[in-house]
C-alpha cells in the first residue's frame, strides 16, 4: 500500500509541475528552424502560422532556415537541440521518405529524436504538362506514355521530394515508363518544362499555379479526393481517369524528443487556435493549401503511415538516394 501511496503522489506532482511549466511557458523567444531556403513553400507557410502563434503566446518566435542535404542538416540541429521548448522544426513530406532513403544514415533517429506537435497543412499535388503535349487527362497521358516508352521526362524539386515520389508512384501504379530529372528547387524545373526540356511536372499549386493560371501550362489532375476550390476547373485524378491515388505536400511542427509533453500540447492548441484565422484560411485556400491542427498523438498517427506508404514505394521502386 505504501508504494501505491508513493506511486499516485508521484504522479500528482508530475501533474502539476508539467501544469506548471506549461502555464509559465514561454517566457522568452522561441527559435524555429526550417530546414529549407527562406521564400519557399515551407518557410512561408511557417512564417505565417507562428506570427499567429507568437502573438497569441505573447512571445517573439525567429525563424532560422537551415537548408541542406534534403533537409537533414536543420533536422539534425533541431532533433539535438535542448528539449526546452525553445528550438522547434518544421518539416515536410520529404522528411517521412528520408527515412527509407537514408535508412541507419541519418544522424539522429527519427522516431525517438523529434516530437510531433501538429499536422498544421496539406496541399494535394497537381500534375502539369507542356502546353503543347497532345494529352488533356492523365487517361490520355497513360495512353501516350505506353504508346512512347520512355520517351517522357518527368521533372521534380529533388530525389525524394513530395513531387518525386508522387510521379514515380503513378509510373508504378499506371504501369508507365518515364525518366526522372531531378533539380534544385521547382524554378528551374518549371522552365524547362515550359520550354519542353520536360514534359510532366507534379509539384504543389503554390510552385506552378501562377503558371496553371496563365496558360503556359497544362494541369491535368490534382492527386485528391475532391476538387480544389481554388481550382474548381482541374479535375481529381479520378475524374481525370486515373488511377485513385492521393498525393500531397504537408507541412508538420515538431518539437525536440525528450520536451515536456506539457510544452508540447500547449504548441499544439495554438497552433489549432492560430488557424481559425478565416483571414488566414483564405489565403492558404487561394493557394490550395488546407489547414488541419490536429493532437500531438493525431499528428504521431499520420506521420507514421506516410513513412510507411513513402517506404514501401522507394523500395519496390528501388529509389536511391542522391
Amino acid at each position: 500500500m505504501k508504494n501505491l501511496k508513493y506511486a499516485v503522489l508521484a504522479g500528482l506532482l508530475a501533474l502539476t509541475s508539467g501544469a506548471a511549466v506549461a502555464q509559465d511557458y514561454p517566457n522568452k523567444a522561441i527559435k524555429w528552424i526550417v530546414p529549407y531556403t527562406p521564400g519557399g513553400y515551407t518557410d512561408n507557410v511557417t512564417r505565417i502560422v507562428t506570427s499567429r502563434m507568437a502573438t497569441i503566446l505573447g512571445q517573439s518566435i525567429i525563424i532560422e532556415n537551415k537548408p541542406g542535404a534534403n533537409s537533414i542538416i536543420g533536422v539534425d540541429q533541431a532533433a539535438k537541440a535542448a528539449p526546452d521548448g525553445y528550438t522547434m522544426l518544421t518539416t515536410i513530406t520529404a522528411h517521412s521518405a528520408n527515412v527509407t532513403l537514408y535508412e541507419g544514415k541519418l544522424p539522429f533517429d527519427p522516431y525517438k529524436s523529434l516530437i510531433p506537435i501538429s499536422l498544421v497543412a496539406i496541399t494535394p499535388l497537381v500534375l502539369s504538362v507542356n502546353k503543347d503535349l497532345p494529352v488533356n487527362s492523365i487517361a490520355e497521358l497513360i495512353a501516350y506514355a505506353k504508346a512512347n516508352p520512355g520517351k517522357l521526362s518527368f521533372g521534380s524539386s529533388g530525389v525524394g521530394a513530395a513531387a518525386h515520389l508522387t510521379s514515380e508512384l503513378l509510373k508504378y501504379t499506371a504501369g508507365i515508363e518515364m525518366v526522372h530529372v531531378p533539380y534544385k528547387g521547382t524554378a528551374p524545373a518549371m522552365t524547362d518544362l515550359m520550354s519542353n526540356s520536360i514534359q510532366i511536372l507534379v509539384d504543389a499549386p503554390s510552385g506552378v499555379g501562377a503558371n496553371i493560371r496563365s496558360g503556359k501550362i497544362k494541369a491535368l489532375a490534382f492527386f485528391s479526393d475532391k476538387r480544389l476550390s481554388s481550382y474548381p476547373d482541374v479535375p481529381t485524378i479520378v475524374e481525370s481517369g486515373g488511377p485513385k491515388l492521393e498525393s500531397s505536400s504537408w507541412v508538420m511542427f515538431f518539437a525536440p524528443g525528450g520536451t515536456p509533453m506539457a510544452i508540447v500540447n500547449k504548441l499544439s492548441l495554438t497552433v489549432k487556435e492560430a488557424l481559425k484565422s478565416e483571414e488566414l484560411i483564405k489565403r492558404f485556400e487561394d493557394q490550395g493549401i488546407l489547414t488541419v491542427g490536429n493532437t500531438p498523438a493525431e499528428a504521431d498517427a499520420f506521420l507514421k503511415v506516410e513513412i510507411a506508404k513513402w517506404g514501401n514505394l522507394i523500395k519496390t521502386v528501388g529509389v536511391k538516394a542522391e
